[in-house]
C-alpha cells in the first residue's frame, strides 16, 4: 500500500518542515559546509571592502548558513546567493540553491528568471575578476580568452545544478503521479470487489429465495393432497374398502411424485453446496463472478430440467378432482408456447391457489380459468364458500402464510400483476396476468 495525501502527511517524522530526520541532517551538514566556505571567503571580502575581518567572516557565515532553509524557502536562498555574488563567495550556496529551486514545484518562469539572474551575476563577476587580474599583471590567461572564461564559468556554475534539479523534480512528480494513480486504481479495485461481493450476495439470496419458493410449491401441494387423501382414507376405510384402496394408491403416487421433485431440488442444492465446500477447502478462493454464475446456473437447471408447464395443467386439476374437489377448468384463446419461466410461473400460481383451497376451503366448488391473449396470459382461480365441514372431512392442514407471498413474488418478478382477496359471495379469488415475454418459435 502506497502513501499519498493524508497518509504522507502522517508519515512525516522529521522536525519542523523536514519530512525525515535524514533530510534535516543533510541540510544541516550542507549549511555548515557553506557557512565555513563563505566565512573563509569573507576574510578576503572584508580586506577588499575595508571592513573588519570579523564583520566579513560573520557576514559570510550567516549567508552560507541560509542553506538550512533551502527546502522551505528556495527562492530566498537563491536571492541570497545572487546578492553575495559580487563578494565572490558562496559557490556551494549558489549550486545547491539553484538545484533546490529547479527541483521544487515552483513555476518554470520563476525558476528561469532566478537562474538567469544568477548566471548574469556570475558572468559579470567573472569578467570583472578577470579584468582585475589582467590589470594587476597576472599572466594566467590572455585578454582574448576573458569572455570565453567568463561565459564558461557562469554556465558551469549555473547550468548543471539547474538541469539536474529539473530532472529530479520531473522524476519526482512522475513517481508521485504514478503513486497517486496506483492508489486510485487500488481504491477502484477495492470498490469493485465490494460491489461484486454485494452482487454475489444478492444473487445468493435470490437463489435461496427461489429454491425456497420451489420447495414450498412442491411440498405444499403434494403433501396437502396426501393429507386430504389420508383423511378420506380414514373416513371410508371401514365403509368402502375399495375406495380406501384407491385413496391409498393415490397417496402413494403423491408421495412418490413429491419425493421425485424434492430430489431434483436437493440435487441443485447439493451442487451449490458442493461448490461452496470445495472453495472452503481449496487454497485459492472462488472468484466472486463464479458465485453469481453458479446461482444463475442452478436457477436455469431448476427451470429447464423437468420444470412444470401449462401442458400439465389438466393433470394438476385431475389430482385435485381425485382428492374430492369439484374443479371446473376453462381455457380461452389458442394455446401457444411461452418462455419456460412464464409457463412455470403460471403453473405454480394455479397449483398454489388449488393448494390453498384444499387447506382453507375443503369441498368448495372451484373454477380455474386460463386465457391466452395477444401479449399476455391471464389465470384466475376462484372458489365458492366451503360447505359445512364435518369431523370426518377435516384434514387439519397447517398453513405457513407464504403461499400468496410466493405467488406475488413470482408474478411481479416477471413484470406481471397479481391480485388476491375474498369475493363478495364469501369465497376467495386469485388472479394473475403475465406478459407473454419471449414466445418460443413454432
Amino acid at each position: 500500500m502506497t502513501t499519498t495525501g493524508d497518509d504522507r502527511t502522517t508519515a512525516m517524522t522529521g522536525p519542523w518542515w523536514w519530512e525525515r530526520w535524514r533530510g534535516a541532517a543533510l541540510d544541516v551538514g550542507l549549511a555548515l559546509l557553506s557557512a565555513a566556505e563563505c566565512g573563509a571567503e569573507g576574510v578576503a571580502f572584508a580586506r577588499d571592502a575595508g571592513l573588519p575581518v570579523p564583520v566579513g567572516v560573520g557576514f559570510g557565515v550567516l549567508a552560507g548558513a541560509s542553506l538550512l532553509i533551502r527546502r522551505r524557502w528556495p527562492i530566498a536562498v537563491v536571492l541570497i546567493s545572487i546578492a553575495i555574488t559580487p563578494a565572490q563567495m558562496g559557490v556551494l550556496l549558489t549550486v545547491v540553491g539553484l538545484y533546490t529551486l529547479a527541483a521544487s514545484e515552483l513555476p518554470r518562469r520563476i525558476i528561469g528568471a532566478l537562474a538567469g539572474m544568477s548566471m548574469a551575476g556570475t558572468l559579470v563577476v567573472a569578467l570583472v575578476r578577470a579584468n582585475q587580474d589582467m590589470a594587476e599583471g597576472s599572466p594566467s590567461i590572455g585578454s582574448e580568452f576573458i569572455p570565453f572564461f567568463a561565459v564558461t564559468a557562469a554556465v558551469g556554475v549555473t547550468a548543471p545544478p539547474v538541469l539536474l534539479g529539473l530532472y529530479v523534480g520531473a522524476r519526482r512528480r512522475l513517481v508521485e503521479g504514478m503513486r497517486e494513480r496506483a492508489d486510485s486504481l487500488e481504491r477502484e479495485l477495492q470498490l469493485l470487489a465490494e460491489r461484486a461481493e454485494e452482487r454475489a450476495e444478492w444473487a445468493r439470496n435470490e437463489e435461496r429465495t427461489r429454491i425456497a419458493r420451489e420447495m414450498h410449491d412442491v411440498v405444499a401441494h403434494r403433501v396437502s393432497l396426501m393429507v386430504v387423501h389420508a383423511a378420506a382414507l380414514q373416513a371410508v376405510a371401514r365403509k368402502d374398502p375399495e375406495k380406501a384402496v384407491r385413496n391409498a394408491a393415490l397417496v402413494g403416487d403423491m408421495g412418490r411424485q413429491a419425493l421425485t421433485e424434492l430430489r431434483e431440488m436437493l440435487g441443485v442444492l447439493r451442487t451449490v453446496d458442493g461448490t461452496k465446500a470445495k472453495t472452503e477447502t481449496s487454497a485459492e478462493p472462488l472468484p466472486l463472478a463464479a458465485v453469481g454464475f453458479a446461482a444463475a446456473a442452478a436457477a436455469s437447471r431448476a427451470v429447464d430440467e423437468d420444470g412444470p408447464s401449462l401442458a400439465e395443467l389438466d393433470e394438476l386439476v385431475g389430482q385435485s378432482r381425485a382428492a374430492g374437489m369439484a374443479v371446473d377448468l376453462s381455457v380461452e384463446g389458442d394455446p401457444r408456447d411461452y418462455a419456460a419461466e412464464v409457463e412455470q410461473t403460471a403453473y405454480r400460481v394455479v397449483q398454489e391457489a388449488l393448494t390453498n383451497v384444499h387447506k382453507h376451503a375443503a369441498g368448495a366448488k372451484t373454477y380455474v380459468r386460463l386465457a391466452h391473449r395477444h401479449a399476455e396470459i391471464a389465470m384466475q382461480v376462484e372458489n365458492e364458500p366451503p360447505p359445512e365441514a364435518d369431523a370426518s372431512a377435516d384434514a387439519r392442514l397447517p398453513s405457513g402464510g407464504n403461499g400468496l407471498v410466493g405467488m406475488k413474488e413470482r408474478v411481479t418478478g416477471l413484470g406481471g400483476v397479481f391480485v388476491s382477496g375474498p369475493t363478495d359471495g364469501g369465497g376467495f379469488r386469485v388472479s394473475a396476468v403475465l406478459p407473454a415475454g419471449a414466445v418460443a418459435a413454432g
